[in-house]
């Protein structure tokens, strides 16, 4: 019954709101986000000796039981190996000479307390506001140890993380950062609820009922899309590094940990290998991750919700990273029969191995299962649909009239989280996505800075009938996930692939020629541009294997896409 087993040590990431962990490593021969992948990976396994609420007690039975069964060597943790190096004599620690530029007067206003936990790199407090009795985490990170830069620049990152993170209901809020000579100070909510995994375990079979489960689960979700808007990837989704706000059942959640969160450019890769053994996806481990990897994660978290059980699970990491790789889940041991069809749907549309068939975070939060009260509210703006919009401008005119014809053959219920994507961006709520609202859309995706004729230029391509507003079905054209209809249903993938093909092959010889094509997209002029990108046999007419081929090709591609530099992100 080891899959039965969570988690043994409580394994984090350092520098983070969780205190700093003290770390072993296997193997060492990894950096952070480097352009050519290092030929093996570092996996380091930690054990936190507390993060920011209440981590001096006693852990329950269920977690002790759950520590005897662990992987070998207890390698819990897949990360980078961070700050580890040993100071030379005489040399000043990178910390020391850093001005941080956060305020200088903390024992001015704080008065520090109890202590909650503590790791390699710092302590973290209960502190008091002098001036109005509330009471904060603090972590203290001290100069001392901040040998190499790369440590500095890991606390100036979760700084700034937390700061573009402030204010989401879902997220420890942030305070304020100081520093003195010694130490850098980071103030925090403080969350005395305990973690997700304290609260699973105390359940009967270490399961929720699929209500309670859809409910925190749609917290992590609106924390990963929010990070996803702001070109951030958490990278350490589990639930270790979620808080509760406090002991209540229905407290809020909390996310927390962002010591290896990272900011990533657009179209681009993260090519190290981050995370947690148990909730890492098979992207990361084939050194090719973006913000699909944090929807992963929380799939693994749900399965476990549901069931009580590891999805992946092995007596070592190796083991592990083989299943994860290799396998699928189990949906037929208890107690699967007995959980919902709508649930199942769910886990498995998160699970899928490839993260360009994978549903989005906010896709995820307009699937049935986990919608509130089945109405749309708060659903966030997806970063995939706004970047399937900057990309469909650049397809050619035979592949937008290929996903026009595609996107006529998807039902209403398949497009209930287009729709509400549609309704995001239709602010006024008239039916019709305006020039200023488009703008507004593509604006929250922060790591683009489009220009206006830009947005323009994407308007008009979607506008199919040139009114200079975009309609309900010319969105969906533009925003179809074409990897998505095939992976999610094969079956329906052929139908209706073969449905968009005859809307051109009036025919139905099985092929579209040049005729059918000037016929179809009412085009002037030579007509052998379009033909050739499609007809690869060169037989002077497209088949209908040509036809999906071109339709796959149309899906959002990360290798298509040019991205805009942005400052201070990570090389990746």
């Amino acid at each position: 019954m080891g899959n039965n087993c969570f988690s043994s040590s409580k394994v984090s990431g350092s520098n983070s709101n969780t205190p700093s962990t003290t770390t072993t490593t296997t193997t060492v021969n990894v950096r952070r986000n480097t352009a050519n992948p290092p030929s093996t990976s570092t996996i380091t396994s930690t054990k936190q000796e507390g993060s920011h609420c209440n981590k001096q007690k006693v852990k329950d039975n269920h977690r002790s039981q759950h520590q005897k069964q662990q992987p070998r060597n207890s390698q819990q943790n897949v990360k980078k190996h961070k700050n580890g190096r040993r100071q030379k004599s005489g040399v000043i620690p990178c910390g020391k000479r850093t001005d941080f530029g956060y305020d200088k007067d903390f024992d001015k206003r704080f008065t520090i307390g109890k202590l909650l936990g503590h790791g390699q790199f710092g302590y973290t407090y209960v502190a008091t506001h002098k001036s109005n009795g509330d009471r904060v985490a603090v972590k203290r990170i001290e100069k001392n140890k901040m040998v190499p830069t790369i440590a500095v620049e890991d606390v100036k990152r979760e700084v700034k993380i937390l700061k573009a993170l402030s204010g989401h209901e879902n997220v420890v809020q942030f305070n304020n950062a100081f520093e003195d000579d010694n130490y850098v100070y980071i103030v925090m909510e403080l969350c005395e609820g305990g973690e997700l995994l304290d609260r699973i375990l105390a359940k009967k079979d270490s399961r929720y009922a699929e209500k309670d489960a859809a409910i925190v689960v749609r917290q992590m979700l609106k924390v990963a899309a929010q990070c996803h808007l702001h070109g951030l990837v958490h990278r350490d989704m589990k639930p270790e590094n979620f808080l509760f706000k406090s002991p209540k059942e229905d407290s809020p959640l909390k996310a927390t940990d962002f010591g290896l969160s990272d900011f990533i450019r657009p179209g681009k890769k993260f090519q190290d290998i981050v995370g947690s053994a148990y909730y890492v996806a098979p992207e990361v481990l084939k050194r090719r991750s973006g913000p699909e990897s944090d929807v992963w994660s929380i799939g693994v978290i749900t399965y476990i919700l549901l069931c009580g059980r590891r999805p992946f699970w092995d007596k070592t990491e190796d083991g592990i990273f083989k299943e994860v790789l290799r396998n699928k889940p189990d949906f037929c041991r208890k107690p699967w029969p007995t959980i919902s069809n709508s649930a199942k749907d769910f886990v498995k549309k998160l699970l899928v191995k490839d993260p360009r068939a994978r549903l989005t975070a906010a896709q995820a939060l307009s699937h049935p299962w986990v919608r509130e009260g089945g109405d749309a509210s708060e659903i966030p703006l997806d970063i995939s649909v706004l970047s399937n919009m900057r990309q469909f401008v650049k397809y050619s005119r035979l592949k937008q009239f290929a996903l026009r014809a595609l996107a006529s053959t998807v039902d209403e219920e398949e497009l209930a989280g287009v729709r509400d994507q549609f309704s995001a961006i239709d602010v006024d709520k008239n039916g019709v996505i305006s020039l200023e609202e488009m703008r507004q859309a593509l604006a929250k995706d922060l790591p683009w800075k489009m220009k206006e004729s830009r947005v323009l230029e994407i308007l008009q391509a979607i506008d199919s009938n040139t009114d200079g507003l975009v309609d309900f079905p010319e969105f969906v054209a533009a925003t179809l996930h074409v990897h998505q209809l095939e992976e999610h249903n094969s079956t329906k993938w052929q139908e209706r692939s073969q449905a968009a093909f005859e809307k051109f092959d009036v025919d139905r010889d099985g092929f579209i020629t040049p005729e059918e094509l000037r016929m179809h997209t009412g085009l002037k002029g030579s007509i052998d541009p379009l033909l050739e990108e499609a007809d690869i046999d060169k037989d002077g007419k497209i088949s209908l294997s040509e036809f999906r081929r071109l339709l796959r090709t149309a899906s959002m591609s990360s290798r298509m896409v040019t991205s805009p530099t942005v400052r201070g992100s990570r090389k990746s």
